[in-house]
């Protein structure tokens, strides 16, 4: 009987032992893991990124976005139910990505766009169009203006800033 109740005993001492090393493992997890993220903010929120959402959220996602990627136009509505649904909780900032063809000058219009206050209206209608503007993974530019056209947009002056230095950047 007193083996038993000896072996439950160091059974239980092994199980609080464990238990108490686990947590105390996920806790210093936890802290690295939060070191690691504000080490690497600087690399991934640059200054110039558009941003939606409050700057103290709790939650940060960088979204990496090519105007021409069918991926990043099928994910984003999910993102902006995201956002709709939690707008304390998440502050997006998107990065452009402009891996497929023509998506450069087409980031330039969106920045364009985005000096004239209407950046998210020109990302969205440009989104929505995909398919009209980018035939074989290649983004016709030309086809993107007709899009942006009842957005409010002068668009004589986004032509003349896509060329602007801050913009070509």
């Amino acid at each position: 009987m007193k083996q038993k109740l000896l072996f439950a005993a160091a059974a239980a001492a092994l199980l609080a032992a464990f238990a108490l090393g686990a947590l105390i493992y996920q806790t210093r997890q936890g802290e690295q893991s939060a070191q690691l993220a504000e080490r690497n903010r600087a690399t991934l929120v640059r200054m110039h990124s558009p941003t939606v959402g409050r700057a103290d959220a709790p939650v940060e996602i960088v979204e990496f976005l090519d105007p021409a990627c069918g991926t990043c136009r099928a994910f984003y509505p999910a993102v902006k139910q995201m956002l709709a649904a939690n707008p304390d909780r998440i502050r997006l900032v998107l990065r452009y990505a402009p891996f497929h063809e023509g998506s450069d000058r087409v980031v330039a219009m969106l920045e364009g766009a985005r000096k004239q206050g209407k950046f998210w209206p020109a990302l969205e209608a440009v989104l929505a169009a995909q398919s009209d503007w980018v035939v074989n993974h290649r983004g016709q530019v030309e086809r993107v203006w007709k899009h942006l056209e009842g957005l409010g947009l002068n668009l004589e002056q986004v032509r003349a800033d896509m060329t602007a230095p801050e913009i070509a950047r």
